[in-house]
Parts: C-alpha cells; sequence; structure tokens
C-alpha cells in the first residue's frame, strides 16, 4: 500500500499529514497492522529548491534506520 503525498510542507505538517492519513487507512481500510515501511523525503529549502543533508564530516545522509518501538510486556499481554 502506498500514501503519496503532494506538495511542499515543512515537516511539522508532514508528521501530522501522515498521523491523520495512517488513521484514515486504519479506519477506512481496517489495516490494524504493517510489517516494514519505507518513507522518502525530498528536503528542500522552504522556496522548492531540494538541499542534500550532511553529516558533520560533510558526507551526504542517504539512509536513516530507524529501529521498531519496544515492546514492554504489559504491551505482549495486553495489560
Amino acid at each position: 500500500m502506498k500514501i503519496r503525498i503532494k506538495g511542499e510542507m515543512t515537516l511539522a505538517q508532514m508528521r501530522q499529514l501522515l498521523f491523520e492519513e495512517l488513521l484514515n487507512v486504519e479506519e477506512r481500510f481496517a489495516v490494524r497492522h504493517s510489517l516494514d515501511a519505507t518513507l522518502y523525503i525530498n528536503p528542500t529549502n522552504g522556496f522548492g529548491d531540494y538541499v542534500s543533508p550532511r553529516y558533520s564530516n560533510g558526507q551526504e545522509v542517504k539512509v536513516v534506520y530507524a529501529a521498531a518501538p519496544y515492546r514492554s510486556a504489559a504491551d505482549l499481554y495486553e495489560v
């Protein structure tokens, strides 16, 4: 399943839009779980010009990996 977002916006606006769209998918299509997700963003300078994020050593950031959140025992046993 793909969620496509058009137009330039701040990351805060994108975060809110993604949150609302995931709620929509959950309610409208009864999707409750997902096994992985890949989010592609096109960083801009706020004027529509693309920019390349860089590490402190100048190397371009191409991929950021994020681990799934830790699940507590209460979550596992639905306490």
